[in-house]
């Protein structure tokens, strides 16, 4: 069984939407899986317009109709996060060039990867994250799917890893 540990960061904009979202969607299958011991989950924001604030109330009600719970605390992203994080998820280009443009080494910058690189569902096929905060209640609900899926492939991807 894993051995290793695995830390995971997914960012975006203002981290209360797509990236706190990402995180518990994924702390929740990583939990049903019983790898919560072996994989450490975060989210940030590339830009610091919400300190301390928790997920929006939109996206948290989206999940909690999941049975998902919304927790967390937003934050921005801080060079130090490369040293602390194996993995580093970003939710559309700004975010990935904004947090690829803090990384110091070629190790840094391999460590970014947007989200949707894991996306399988035809539906998901896309190149980002659409950002649901300016939106309608079904732009929380896309979100969701996507990350739902996109972090059931991430799972499957460290699972893998993990294993050896």
């Amino acid at each position: 069984m894993a051995q290793k540990k695995f830390s995971v960061l997914f960012v975006c904009l203002g981290n209360i939407c797509r990236s706190p979202a990402a995180e518990n969607i994924f702390r929740h299958q990583v939990k049903e899986a019983n790898l919560d011991n072996f994989i450490h989950i975060d989210s940030a924001g590339t830009h610091d317009y919400h300190p301390g604030k928790s997920p929006d109330s939109r996206m948290s009600k989206t999940l909690n109709d999941r049975a998902i719970p919304s927790n967390g605390a937003a934050r921005q992203f801080k060079k130090s996060d490369y040293s602390k994080f194996d993995l580093i998820v970003t939710m559309d280009n700004e975010n990935h060039a904004g947090v690829r443009s803090l990384a110091s080494t070629n190790a840094d910058t391999e460590k970014v990867i947007m989200f949707t690189h894991f996306c399988e569902h035809p539906d998901h096929q896309i190149a980002e994250v659409p950002d649901p905060y300016y939106g309608e209640d079904d732009g929380f609900e896309l979100v969701a799917n996507i990350l739902e899926d996109g972090c059931q492939q991430l799972l499957d991807h460290l699972r893998k890893q993990l294993d050896h």
